[in-house]
């Protein structure tokens, strides 16, 4: 099957009409509100040897499925959140009309399914090298090199105490890398998150345990270029 590209993926996972693929767990029905888990684009196996297949399972099939059920739990008495789709309402975290304690769990949850949602189209079978056109050029200008964007991604996400995710975004029209902890999204801060990876412990421990710098080296062996320059081409 091929990579879903990240506008697809978004689009299934705020419509609620999408059936889940390869999760034992069913979808929402179609004609109710409400964020659904939305299928792995690739085999749980897909991404091996770099990511195991028993981590993908649990990572997709519990971790993000947890994300979306206590979503859909904190905006119940809010239908209309429901309907948004999650690029949106994690954009305007800061002006939800809840109380702070649904906004804490929002933030929480809704960027646990943002981040996920982006992170599984990110990555896929037979990728990895480096990216070219547009994004490789743009790329080159603001970190000289492709080596040299690679270590301070690297950087950021060895230096991310913790859990929480490392990013390559779009901000004031400038590429930056960023780190955020738990899962903050750089959606909330006005930026576009082209390429992020999850070092949360439950990302990578089954296969690396505690070595977080070999997890983040076999990652770039399943980068998804194609779907993060698209992403980069659509940035807001």
């Amino acid at each position: 099957m091929h990579a879903l590209t990240r506008r697809q993926w978004l689009r299934t996972a705020a419509s609620g009409a999408a059936a889940l693929a390869l999760a034992p767990a069913a979808a929402r029905a179609a004609d109710a509100p409400g964020f659904t888990l939305p299928p792995l684009p690739y085999g749980y196996a897909a991404l091996e040897p770099s990511i195991d297949a028993r981590t993908m399972e649990i990572h997709h099939d519990k971790h993000h499925k947890a994300y979306v059920d206590n979503l859909n739990k904190a905006l119940a008495k809010y239908p209309d959140l429901l309907k948004t789709p999650i690029d949106d309402l994690m954009r305007q975290l800061d002006k939800l009309p809840v109380n702070a304690a649904t906004r804490t769990a929002v933030r929480n949850n809704g960027g646990g399914h943002a981040n996920h949602s982006a992170f599984w189209v990110w990555m896929g079978p037979h990728a990895g090298g480096e990216p070219a056109g547009q994004l490789g050029a743009a790329i080159r200008q603001a970190f000289g090199d492709f080596a040299k964007f690679r270590a301070q991604f690297k950087d950021a996400a060895m230096k991310r105490f913790g859990s929480g995710w490392a990013w390559l975004v779009a901000a004031d029209g400038k590429l930056e890398i960023a780190s955020s902890a738990n899962q903050d999204t750089p959606l909330s801060k006005g930026q576009t998150p082209l390429l992020g990876i999850d070092v949360w412990e439950h990302a990578y421990y089954l296969k690396y345990q505690n070595k977080r710098d070999s997890y983040v080296d076999a990652w770039w062996n399943v980068v998804n270029w194609k779907a993060v320059a698209e992403g980069y081409g659509k940035r807001a």
